[in-house]
């Protein structure tokens, strides 16, 4: 972390303290979102009836 330093005023400790926490918060990036799993691995849909259907090819490219 590189340094602070003051160029105006004389800030009290509890106010450097508050800058320095602040400043420490912003550095943090929240962490990447874990991608969903795809409904083509899921285990539960091995055995199951699957029966074509009317409009069922674009029922496919849908998001779930």
């Amino acid at each position: 972390m590189s340094a602070i330093r003051v160029v105006r005023g004389a800030p009290d400790d509890c106010e450097l303290a508050a800058l320095v926490a602040v400043l420490s918060l912003s550095a943090v990036r929240p962490p990447e979102p874990t991608p969903r799993p795809s409904v083509w691995g899921d285990p539960s849909w091995r055995g199951r009836d699957v029966r074509p259907a009317v409009g069922a090819w674009r029922l496919s490219g849908l998001p779930h």
